[in-house]
C-alpha cells in the first residue's frame, strides 16, 4: 500500500493514509499512455464547424457560359465552376466530430500512471479537510501558500464543497476540481495536486472497479 502523510490547512502533519499501490504506487509510469489520452482529450475538443462553399453551395446562374462548340473556348456548364471568380472552390474542409475514446483501460491507466508520477515525485499532498467558513478566494489562496503548493495546483474535493469549488474559481493558478472529473489532460498541466482524504478514496475507488 502506498502510506501518503495527512496535513492539515495549516500545513501540520496530523497522521497518514494508505492507498492502493496499483493507483497511487506504480513505480514505472508508461508515459506511452497520458500521450493516446491526452491527443484524444484535446481531439475531442476541436470544434469541427470548418466549412467552405464548394460549386453546388455557391451563388449564382446555372446557365451555360456560351455554346458548346464554335466559340474557340473551352467547354463549361456554368459560372460556379472553381475556375472563375466568386466559384466554387475545390476540397473545401466540411463539418466533422474529431472526437473518439481510447480503450476504457488505457484512459484509466493513464490517470492511475499520472497519479503515481506525482507521488513519485513529491508533487502531491494530502488534507484531512479543506473546510472554508465562508466563499472567499483569499482565504484558498492563503492556504495554498500555507501548503507551499508550487506553481499551477489541482485541488480536489468531493462535489458537495461548494465553497471551496466557488473560492477557487478565480485563482489563475489553481483549479477545482471532483474526482469524477479528474483526468489526464488537467493533472499534466499542472505542477502540485491537493488532494482531501475523502477525495483521494473516491479517486481510489474509482480506479480499481
Amino acid at each position: 500500500m502506498a502510506r501518503l502523510k495527512v496535513h492539515n490547512l495549516q500545513g501540520q502533519e496530523t497522521g497518514e493514509i494508505e492507498l492502493a499501490d496499483e493507483v497511487f504506487g506504480l513505480t514505472e509510469i508508461n508515459k506511452n499512455l497520458f500521450y493516446e489520452v491526452v491527443k484524444a482529450q484535446l481531439a475531442s475538443r476541436r470544434a469541427g464547424t470548418h466549412a467552405g462553399k464548394n460549386r453546388s453551395a455557391t451563388t449564382g446562374s446555372k446557365k451555360k457560359v456560351y455554346k458548346q462548340k464554335g466559340t474557340g473556348n473551352a467547354r463549361h456548364g456554368d459560372r460556379r465552376a472553381p475556375i472563375f471568380a466568386k466559384g466554387g472552390k475545390v476540397h473545401m474542409p466540411t463539418p466533422r466530430d474529431y472526437g473518439y475514446r481510447p480503450p476504457a483501460k488505457v484512459r484509466s491507466g493513464a490517470l492511475r500512471h499520472a497519479l503515481s508520477l506525482f507521488v513519485k515525485e513529491g508533487r502531491i499532498k494530502v488534507l484531512d479537510a479543506f473546510a472554508l467558513d465562508a466563499i472567499k478566494t483569499r482565504a484558498v489562496a492563503q492556504a495554498l501558500g500555507t501548503l507551499e503548493a508550487k506553481g499551477k495546483t489541482v485541488v480536489v474535493d468531493t462535489k458537495e464543497n461548494d465553497k471551496l469549488r466557488l473560492s477557487t474559481r478565480n485563482l489563475e493558478t489553481a483549479m477545482f476540481l471532483p474526482p469524477e472529473g479528474v483526468n489526464v489532460y488537467d493533472l499534466l498541466r499542472h505542477d502540485t495536486l491537493i488532494l482531501t482524504q475523502d477525495a483521494a478514496r473516491a479517486l481510489e475507488q474509482r480506479l480499481t472497479k
